[in-house]
């Protein structure tokens, strides 16, 4: 028979105790007050017990159990959940697959990047082109600097989705310099874009009669985009506001100058901070070029360029029929009065 000492010492205890009750029992019935001195021990007993370590590790376990058959049921609920979640996807693709076999077959990644690739270098022969200049990165701080190199990659990536993309020319781009070294730092795979990067100026690349360099403070509006031009962006991200820069650089190099027709096609909206800016990001100057390269559409490509913090909205389309009726009956008027036409072309008064 197996013995277990720690039960066997354990049962000693409590038989020594029970004695050890039964003999204080005998003395306090043989004395006078051994009644009353009983009842009041009574009150102060502890009922300790005798449970065995037997009892106490069989609890354990029941209480173990009942956590690892709840974790259980758990786990079974997600497995049962995953499978249902597997057989409606299969269900879901059977029934696209059944649908799109008269469809055109979607393009892989590999077939998508050729495209984009054959689009590029299309524009690299025949046009549109788009310069940034990046000979003002002097003007600007470090926090600066980097914010122009995450422009120069959302450029990237927006001109290489773009369906009539322009080829990009990085002009006074120094080895080693600010700019430089804040594109090879943030912008994964920068020695890989299809884009021509130099050191040299626009001004040594491109005829002066080509060139159109893009400034918010000019008094031309763009009209069209034009695939024979070389369109010039100032690279430069001014948090000081220094006003007029890119401008003044174009007229000291005598260049033909225009911008974004924001103010003919949009007005601006009330806003808490009162605030109305025509100054883009470069790359939100690239998502209106090649957006209205492609449409033909001022609206389409302002609308897709020009967010609402900027404090411009378009305008409504029944205010701009209202103005132009406005206008033809003050040349109405004019003529009335003796005035004679109003010609908008000054050639046709020779």
């Amino acid at each position: 028979m197996t013995t277990y000492p720690e039960y066997a010492s354990e049962t000693s205890a409590c038989g020594d105790q029970q004695d050890q009750c039964e003999k204080h029992e005998v003395v306090f019935r043989e004395s006078g007050d051994g009644e009353n001195l009983w009842d009041t021990f009574g009150l102060l007993q502890i009922d300790v017990g005798c449970e065995s370590p037997r009892d106490r590790l069989a609890e354990n376990k029941n209480w173990c159990s009942r956590n690892v058959l709840r974790k259980q049921r758990h786990w079974e609920k997600i497995i049962s959940a995953k499978k249902s979640k597997r057989k409606y996807e299969r269900e879901r693709r059977k029934a696209k697959h059944a649908e799109g076999k008269d469809a055109v077959p979607q393009l892989s990644k590999r077939d998508l990047k050729l495209i984009a690739k054959e689009r590029l270098l299309e524009a690299k022969e025949s046009g549109p082109r788009l310069c940034i200049d990046l000979s003002m990165t002097a003007h600007m701080t470090k926090k600066e600097t980097s914010r122009l190199a995450a422009q120069i990659r959302r450029l990237y990536g927006s001109n290489k989705k773009a369906q009539a993309p322009f080829w990009i020319y990085l002009t006074e781009f120094v080895k080693n310099s600010p700019i430089y070294e804040a594109c090879q730092r943030m912008n994964d795979g920068f020695a890989s874009y299809l884009m021509d990067v130099t050191p040299e100026s626009y001004l040594d690349l491109f005829p002066l009669e080509r060139i159109v360099y893009l400034t918010p403070d000019s008094e031309n509006a763009l009209e069209e985009v034009d695939p024979r031009k070389v369109y010039i962006l100032g690279g430069l991200v001014d948090e000081s506001i220094k006003k007029r820069l890119t401008f003044q650089r174009a007229q000291e190099e005598h260049l033909q100058t225009a911008r974004l027709p924001i103010q003919e096609y949009m007005v601006k909206n009330v806003n808490a901070k009162n605030y109305h800016s025509t100054t883009l990001a470069i790359n939100q100057v690239l998502d209106a070029l090649s957006t209205f390269y492609e449409t033909k559409s001022w609206v389409e490509a302002l609308k897709a360029a020009v967010s609402p913090g900027k404090g411009y909205v378009l305008r409504d389309p029944a205010q701009g029929s209202e103005e132009s009726a406005c206008k033809s009956g003050r040349e109405v008027d004019k003529e009335a009065a003796g005035l004679g036409p109003v010609f908008s072309d000054p050639h046709l008064l020779n």
